[in-house]
């Protein structure tokens, strides 16, 4: 399977009609459309030292779910890391696919990924860009309880929380920046709203608005959707060889 086929299958399943307006993904970087992909390496970001490893392996190909370019190049050279990290995989013919927001809201993206982990129930989207995922836990859980969970489910070393002052039962879910729809949350009934970044002031204010607050990191609350995508690619293409790179913050 060629990088251009495997692109125009992954299009289908993780349609660009569920981008939000000001995203930018797809096909970011691509050497040679035709060239055939027979190791991909999965990441969350296109970090300087996923493309090393990529280079390094003979990858033919990472898909990640950040994008590797959002803002716009405005010239190929070594003056930034984007344009740097772009001249090395052209060099070494290795193309880059990024699904953002669309495989947030895509049916078993991101969210819904959060969601199985978590055990939840009677799933469904909320918020404007219908992004996040709303469900029910079967049943109650205190908040330090749900924390431990929480952590043992996306591998987080630690979790910042802030009690709304209610067992937790109804949990929405929102990986990545949520705290623009905090307020979509609570509208939806949640004894609780987990994301992997939500702001200090909000959660400070969190006793107030009775919804419990869960940050968990924005990379931890994101990962495990690299497990998804590659299930997707191994449905996709089972002679491909896969890897996951996991290069988290550090933690002291």
């Amino acid at each position: 399977m060629t990088v251009n086929e495997l692109y125009n299958i992954l299009n289908e399943k993780i349609p660009p009609s569920l981008s939000c307006p000001w995203d930018n993904d797809g096909l970011m970087c691509c050497p040679d459309g035709e060239r055939k992909v027979k190791k991909v390496l999965i990441a969350l970001d296109v970090t300087a030292k996923a493309i090393d490893y990529a280079e390094a392996g003979g990858f033919d190909l990472i898909v990640s779910h950040h994008p590797f370019i959002f803002k716009g190049l405005k010239a190929i050279n070594g003056d930034s890391h984007i344009a740097e990290g772009a001249i090395k995989l052209i060099k070494n013919n290795i193309s880059v696919m990024s699904f953002h927001t669309r495989l947030d809201a895509v049916e078993g993206g991101v969210n819904d990924t959060l969601c199985a982990l978590l055990g939840l129930s009677d799933v469904t989207p909320f918020g404007e860009e219908g992004i996040g995922r709303i469900g029910e836990l079967e049943d109650e859980m205190s908040l330090p309880d749900f924390c431990e969970k929480v952590k043992e489910i996306t591998g987080a070393p630690f979790v910042l929380a802030a009690d709304g002052g209610r067992a937790v039962k109804r949990v929405a879910v929102l990986g990545g920046e949520g705290g623009d729809d905090i307020a979509s949350a609570r509208a939806e009934g949640a004894d609780l709203f987990l994301s992997g970044r939500l702001g200090y002031h909000n959660m400070v204010d969190a006793a107030g608005r009775g919804m419990s607050l869960i940050e968990s990191g924005h990379f931890y609350s994101e990962f495990p959707v690299c497990f998804t995508l590659e299930k997707m690619l191994t449905s996709i293409a089972p002679d491909v060889t896969t890897e996951i790179f996991y290069s988290p913050l550090l933690s002291f």
